[in-house]
């Protein structure tokens, strides 16, 4: 209900909004926020570690997916075999090119328009047969 004010004659009304306890509240909270920021201790966040690799591969296969989803296998260094294959029989593929050496890293070259869930399969496949070094390959942007 609006506060009347008698002044000579007759009663008004006051229609202005009384801001002294909105500004006693605000200071109060502004003191309360000062206090208290400087106890609050940052958030840290314990990110997981990653060891390095103990030895660089003695040599890298290479699986290149072509755009129309057909498999290219080749051995670096360059001048190695190279062959093309399915999906279903990549694993056998790599298994044979490994023959006889310990440290072989695989890395999936891909086009950027193969689907996903092709690159996902051959990856599939690659773990399922026990072959663990698996990577993939990216370009950077520009």
């Amino acid at each position: 209900m609006p506060t009347m004010i008698s002044r000579g004659r007759g009663r008004r009304t006051i229609n202005e909004i009384n801001m002294v306890p909105f500004i006693d509240v605000m200071l109060v909270l502004l003191i309360i926020f000062m206090v208290t920021a400087p106890l609050i201790t940052p958030s840290m966040i314990d990110l997981p570690s990653v060891g390095e690799a103990a030895k660089q591969p003695d040599a890298v296969i290479q699986i290149i997916i072509q755009k129309d989803e057909s498999l290219e296998l080749k051995q670096l260094p360059a001048g190695k075999e190279s062959a093309r294959t399915a999906i279903n029989s990549v694993a056998d593929q790599v298994k044979k090119m490994q023959a006889g050496q310990a440290n072989v890293a695989v890395v999936i070259s891909a086009d950027k328009s193969v689907k996903y869930e092709t690159v996902v399969n051959v990856m599939d496949k690659l773990k399922r047969a026990g072959i663990e070094r698996v990577g993939l390959s990216v370009q950077l942007a520009k």
